[in-house]
């Protein structure tokens, strides 16, 4: 009897734990959830799950004037270099994407497409409130951790 209640007991974990995963994923999702406050406007971000992004999420909550460079990105220095073992050698970033230029140590926030950067680490994304951000001129910042 034993032997045929085992398999039974191990489906049902494995049902379990399928259910559970999903709520542990978004959990995991939402600690990575960044505020950008430009004076009484608010742009949100989500970060990705990898090393750069976590060491840049444990700088936070930082002030900073986002500059125009090059018409395509905001910039400012950061004030420490984020690791960026494990990251692909660069990227093209895309309108909105929020990146780590390495060779620099200065964040980047895309305002255009750009082509095949090397030295550049996705960091996340602007998921709503790009336009504040986007505005000529510098723009200071305040970027913080959203909590639930």
């Amino acid at each position: 009897m034993t032997s045929r209640l085992l398999p039974k007991l191990v489906a049902a974990a494995l049902v379990a734990a399928v259910a559970l995963a999903p709520a542990h994923a978004q959990q995991q999702a939402s600690g990575m959830k960044i505020r950008i406050v430009t004076g009484n406007e608010v742009a949100l971000g989500e970060l990705d799950d990898n090393a750069a992004a976590r060491d840049f999420l444990a700088l936070l909550p930082l002030k900073l004037d986002l500059t125009d460079y090059a018409e395509t990105e905001k910039v400012s220095e950061l004030p420490a270099k984020l690791t960026t073992g494990g990251s692909p050698p660069g990227m093209a970033p895309v309108v909105g994407d929020i990146t780590y230029y390495a060779p620099w140590g200065n964040l980047a926030i895309f305002i255009r497409d750009f082509s095949h950067s090397r030295g550049l680490v996705k960091l996340g994304r602007i998921t709503s409130g790009l336009r504040h951000i986007g505005r000529a001129g510098s723009v200071p910042v305040t970027i913080e951790r959203m909590v639930d």
